[in-house]
C-alpha cells in the first residue's frame, strides 16, 4: 500500500515560519543594538547623564585686599552651605509604619537644625516641584557635619567662601563689603569686583534618585582664585586718624566728620577715614548714612583754606611779590546790599598777615586786582570742580563755577573759598599739590612704587613761599592747635557757614584745617573736616586742628620721618583731653 508522505509537509512549513521568524526578530533586536550602542550612542549617554549626572560649580577664592604693608584689610574664609533637593524628597517611598518618609525626613532635619517644624515643611512644599533649595547658608563646618549626619534624603552641602574684614568699621568706607552671593557692594570691593572675584571652575559627580552623590565623574574645570590688591592705606595711620576722628566728633556732637593723609611725593592716599561708620563684619542694624564715603562723596565750601591758593594766583600773575601790602580798611567791602567783612580792620597788610588774620577783604582786593579768570584756573589746575579719579563709586566731581562774565561780587566770594564746593579727598589733593613744590601728582588708592607723572601747576618758588607763609598760621594765628612738637607745620584753618534750605545757616558750621609736614621739607599733606559741631567751640582751629596735631604727630613720628624744628624751638606737648571711645574691628 502506497504511503501519502504529503501529512509531513506542514509541520516542515511550520518550523521553518518559526525559525525565519526568530531569525528576523534576532536581526532587528541585532540591529536595534547596533543603533543603540554605536549610532544614538552619543545621544543616549548625554540624556543619561541628564538624569543622573550633576554638574556643580567649584567657588574660586575672593582676591584679598590688603594694606600696603601686606596687612590683609578683607579676607575670604571657607564655610558650608546646605541645600535641598525638595523634589527629591517628595518623591521618596511612604511607609507611615516605618516611620519612612518626607514628612518623618523634615522632622528629623528641623530637630537638627533647630528650626520649627511647620515652618521647615511650608518651604519643601512650596519648592516641592523645584530640585534645589538652600537651607542655611555660610555655616561653620561642624555645624555643617552635624546637620548631614541626620542623612535627610535630598539634603546636601556646598562650599562657600565668607569674607571678612579684619579692621572693622576702621577701613570700612575705603574697603567696602561683599553681598552673600560675595559680590562687592561698596568701596574696593564693588569698584574692582571683577578682578576680585575669580573665575569658578566645574565639576561632575552622579547623583541616585534621592539626590545622594553616587560618585565623582571628575573636575571639568579648574577654578582660578581672584587676584590680590594691595592699597596705598597705612593701617597704622588708619587707626590713629579714625580713632582721634572719632574721639572729636564725640566730644563736639558734630554731626559727621572726614579725614584724609596723602604721601606727597606719590600721591598715595595714606589714610581715609569717616564718621559715622560701620563695622561690615555685622550689618543686621546698617543705616544708609553710614555707607557714604564722606571724603570722596560729601561737598562742602572750603572757605579760608583756599586763601593760599588765591595768594598763589597773585605771585603767578607777577603783579605782586611776598613784600606787596593790601589795605583792607575800614575792614569791610561792599557790592551793592552785599558786603564782605573781616573779624576787625585789619589796615594794611602783606601777605603773611593776611593769611595769619585771614583777611576775606585782603583776600577779596587781590583776587579783583588781577585777570577775571586768574583765580578760577588756580582753582581747576589744582583740580577743583573735577573728580579725583581714584574709581570709588559715587565719587564726586565737585563744583566750581564758571562764568563767561564775572560779576565781582563772585570773583571775590571764589578768592576765600565760597561759592565753589570740595570734597575733603580734593581739598587734600590740593594742599598735596602746593607741599610737592606745586607739582601736582595723581592721587591714588594702590601703592605706588614709582611715583607717576605730574604736571607743574604752581612754580616751585611760589609753592615754597606760600608754604613758609603758611607756617606762620601755626605759629601765629588760629592755626597754634596744629602745632607738632619737634616738627614745623604749614597750614590753614577754616570755619565755613553752612548752607541750608534758605540761605546760609548763620548757627551751623564746618569745620576746617588743611596742613602739611614737616614744613622744612614736606612728606604728608592732611586735611581734617568736621560738619556741625554742637559744643561751644566750632572753628576750626578748635575742632579740626587739634585732631590734625595728634594724627600728623603720629604718622610722623610712625613712618620714621625726621623731625626739622631747631632743638632749641621745640615745644612740650601737654596732655590733651581724654574723650571715650571705642573702634569695633571683628564680627
Amino acid at each position: 500500500m502506497k504511503i501519502d508522505n504529503s501529512v509531513h509537509i506542514p509541520g516542515k512549513w511550520r518550523f521553518r515560519f518559526v525559525y525565519a521568524i526568530a531569525l528576523l526578530l534576532f536581526l532587528i533586536a541585532g540591529g536595534r543594538l547596533f543603533h543603540l550602542t554605536v549610532v544614538d550612542k552619543a545621544f543616549l549617554q548625554n540624556q543619561g547623564e541628564m538624569r543622573a549626572v550633576r554638574t556643580e560649580s567649584i567657588p574660586a577664592t575672593r582676591g584679598m585686599i590688603l594694606d600696603r604693608r601686606g596687612e590683609p584689610l578683607a579676607v575670604s574664609t571657607p564655610t558650608w552651605t546646605i541645600i535641598a533637593n525638595p523634589k527629591a524628597l517628595w518623591k521618596m517611598p511612604r511607609d507611615p509604619s516605618m516611620n519612612i518618609g518626607p514628612e518623618q525626613e523634615i522632622k528629623r532635619l528641623a530637630e537638627v537644625m533647630g528650626v520649627g517644624r511647620a515652618w521647615l515643611q511650608e518651604r519643601f512644599e512650596a519648592n516641592k516641584t523645584r530640585s534645589f533649595m538652600y537651607l542655611r547658608r555660610q555655616i561653620p563646618p561642624h555645624e555643617a557635619d552635624a546637620i548631614m549626619a541626620a542623612h535627610v534624603v535630598g539634603v546636601s552641602k556646598t562650599k562657600e567662601y565668607k569674607r571678612f574684614y579684619p579692621a572693622g568699621e576702621v577701613a570700612a568706607h575705603v574697603v567696602g563689603f561683599t553681598n552673600i552671593d560675595d559680590k562687592g557692594q561698596e568701596g574696593i570691593e564693588l569698584a574692582y569686583d571683577k578682578a576680585l572675584e575669580g573665575q569658578p571652575g566645574r565639576r561632575s559627580y552622579v547623583k541616585d534618585l534621592s539626590g545622594n552623590i553616587i560618585r565623582g565623574v571628575g573636575v571639568d574645570e579648574t577654578e582660578h582664585p581672584g587676584e590680590n590688591i594691595e592699597l596705598s592705606i597705612d593701617l597704622r595711620l588708619q587707626y590713629l586718624a579714625y580713632r582721634e576722628l572719632k574721639a572729636a566728633v564725640q566730644e563736639h556732637r558734630a554731626t559727621s566728620a572726614s579725614a584724609v593723609i596723602l604721601d606727597v611725593k606719590t600721591g598715595e592716599i595714606l589714610a581715609m577715614v569717616n564718621q559715622p561708620s560701620y563695622n561690615p563684619n555685622d550689618r543686621s542694624k546698617l543705616e544708609y548714612e553710614e555707607l557714604r564715603n564722606r571724603a570722596v562723596i560729601d561737598l562742602f565750601e572750603p572757605g579760608s583754606t583756599m586763601k593760599p591758593f588765591t595768594i598763589s594766583a597773585a605771585l603767578m600773575s607777577g603783579q605782586y611779590t611776598t613784600e606787596t601790602t593790601i589795605d583792607t580798611s575800614p575792614g569791610y567791602l561792599r557790592f551793592g546790599r552785599f558786603t564782605i567783612r573781616d573779624a576787625a580792620n585789619y589796615g594794611v597788610i602783606d601777605f603773611e598777615k593776611l593769611l595769619i588774620k585771614s583777611s576775606n577783604v585782603g583776600a577779596s582786593k587781590i583776587a579783583l586786582s588781577l585777570p577775571q579768570d586768574a583765580v578760577w584756573n588756580m582753582d581747576y589746575e589744582l583740580g577743583i570742580g573735577s573728580p579725583v579719579g581714584i574709581g570709588f563709586p559715587g565719587e564726586a566731581s565737585g563744583v566750581l563755577p564758571s562764568h563767561p562774565k564775572w560779576h565781582p561780587s563772585e570773583i571775590a566770594t571764589l578768592s576765600y573759598g565760597y561759592g565753589l564746593s570740595v570734597s575733603t579727598l580734593q581739598l587734600a589733593q590740593a594742599y598735596m599739590t602746593l607741599a610737592n613744590d606745586g607739582y601736582r601728582v595723581p592721587v591714588t588708592i594702590f601703592k605706588q612704587d614709582v611715583p607717576a607723572d605730574g604736571k607743574q601747576v604752581i612754580p616751585q618758588k611760589v609753592a615754597r613761599d606760600v608754604v613758609k607763609m603758611m607756617e606762620s598760621v601755626v605759629q601765629k594765628g588760629s592755626g597754634k592747635a596744629a602745632k607738632i612738637p619737634g616738627y614745623r607745620v604749614a597750614g590753614k584753618t577754616g570755619t565755613v557757614h553752612k548752607v541750608g534750605s534758605k540761605g546760609y545757616e548763620y548757627d551751623q558750621y564746618i569745620a576746617l584745617f588743611a596742613g602739611v609736614a614737616p614744613a622744612s621739607n614736606p612728606r604728608l599733606a592732611m586735611v581734617v573736616m568736621v560738619n556741625d559741631p554742637k559744643g561751644r567751640e566750632y572753628y576750626g582751629g578748635e575742632v579740626a586742628a587739634p585732631v590734625f596735631s595728634r594724627v600728623m604727630e603720629g604718622a610722623l613720628t610712625t613712618l620714621n620721618i625726621y623731625p626739622d624744628l631747631p632743638e632749641g624751638l621745640r615745644e612740650v606737648r601737654l596732655e590733651p583731653k581724654k574723650v571715650p571711645y571705642q573702634v569695633v574691628q571683628g564680627g
